[in-house]
């Protein structure tokens, strides 16, 4: 097969994709690839458009999924973190080998890349290149597209509605209701009525009928956030809605058939519970086949000033506030019980306190004076507590710029003053 059926081939694939020879260097490339990763890439290596590496992912740390299917011989797949016109953003590249028709050897690679959080996307979402993050994302991004049950476990303000609606809006039920059911403070009677509904007269106060939330989610997503809190009692109705995908309104002796995926989510340990006898051990087996932790935001320090940027852009009413460098420093080292919640309240006072346009320590920091023990310990933590080396200074500062750099390698370099190879090579002591 030449070059040009190669191409056609390739062609008819919608999401950017390429042929690669064994040697990681570009034989053709689609439309779609050219225009968001690069517009001339034949002859150029997969990893040098895609990271910037001066050498292949698995010698740059990396999973190379190319080297996968080399030793597999099968297909593979990863989730890489790729750098495109729009800026970085994480990609589910799939790599497909293709063996020569007489040897049976492998010959070429068909690699797809379908972008799973677009580096362009506005709005609220799931942000982060960190390593937790990316692990995390890619057990997500393989469930999506199923209608397994997910259990996200976590602790508290982590992002898991966050998560449950990426698992929604990657589904094929996306174009159908996602319902939340927030578990919390439900005794037995309301979770009863708020999940099946109920008849008109079924209870004391029940003056009209009222469809429940099973049926509100009818051919989308339910999402039980914290099913740890469901009333023992009712776990057993639950179980029964889970296993038959029936259930009756309060009230009512007609069986109604539910037609939804389930996800489900927790801060507290379902194990340990069950252990105590507080949680069914059947509930659990039923809603945990496919268990995801998130990540705590102590595990992931990298990605703190971007999370941050994004939440000051959502919470600034003007538009024009922005982190001070020291002021994302200062960040990066607190401790955060609460997680990302607990850093959306520090930026919401923020904005409050700050008349100018830069956010520094002091509009985020909560002591109430300079001589406090908290003004204390954040200047403590502000500035460096001993001389480093300029090495790990140069470290530190590239890995910020990266964080907010949306241009290619080749203008960063530039910028930087440095050479493209010598960036190359200090990206590739980062992790980058």
């Amino acid at each position: 097969m030449n070059s040009h059926q190669f191409e056609a081939i390739i062609n008819a694939i919608d999401e950017p994709a390429i042929l690669l020879d064994r040697n990681y260097q570009i034989v053709a490339a689609n439309n779609a690839y050219m225009l968001r990763y690069n517009p001339s890439p034949k002859g150029k290596t997969c990893y040098a458009i895609s990271h910037g590496y001066p050498v292949p992912c698995d010698q740059a740390g990396e999973t190379c999924p190319l080297k996968q299917s080399l030793n597999s011989g099968q297909r593979e797949r990863v989730l890489h973190i790729h750098n495109s016109a729009q800026g970085r953003e994480h990609v589910d590249v799939e790599l497909t080998p293709v063996t020569h028709e007489t040897t049976g050897e492998i010959e070429y690679f068909v690699e797809v890349m379908r972008t799973v959080l677009p580096a362009e996307k506005p709005g609220k979402r799931m942000l982060g290149f960190s390593k937790a993050f990316t692990r995390m994302l890619d057990l997500l991004n393989r469930a999506a597209s199923s209608s397994i049950t997910v259990l996200l476990q976590g602790e508290s303000g982590t992002g898991k509605e966050l998560a449950a609606e990426y698992l929604h809006n990657h589904s094929h039920r996306s174009h159908k209701p996602f319902v939340v059911v927030e578990c919390s403070g439900l005794n037995e009677t309301l979770f009863e009525s708020e999940l099946f509904g109920h008849e008109k007269g079924a209870f004391t106060g029940a003056i009209n009928k009222k469809p429940g939330l099973v049926e509100a989610a009818h051919g989308g997503t339910l999402f039980l956030d914290e099913i740890g809190d469901i009333p023992l009692s009712m776990q057993v109705k639950l179980l029964r809605l889970i296993e038959t995908h029936t259930y009756r309104a309060v009230g009512s002796v007609i069986e109604k058939q539910a037609d939804f995926r389930l996800i489900c989510a927790s801060h507290k340990s379902l194990p340990e519970m069950v252990q105590a006898g507080t949680f069914r051990k059947d509930l659990y087996y039923r809603i945990s086949p496919y268990p995801v932790h998130l990540p705590s935001l102590s595990k992931r320090r990298d990605d703190i000033a971007q999370i941050a940027e994004a939440l000051l852009k959502e919470l600034d009413s003007t538009g024009q506030k922005s982190l001070s460098r020291s002021a994302r420093h200062w960040l990066k080292q607190q401790e955060y019980p609460g997680n990302i919640r607990q850093l959306r309240n520090l930026l919401e006072r923020a904005t409050l306190l700050c008349d100018g346009n830069r956010v520094e320590i002091r509009h985020l920091s909560t002591d109430t004076g300079p001589d406090s023990a908290h003004g204390q310990l954040a200047a403590a933590k502000a500035a460096p507590a001993e001389i480093r080396t300029l090495d790990a200074v140069e470290q530190e500062y590239l890995g910020e710029v990266l964080q907010h750099y949306d241009g290619d390698n080749r203008s960063l370099a530039d910028k930087l003053g440095i050479s493209e190879r010598t960036l190359y090579r200090k990206l590739s002591r980062l992790g980058q």
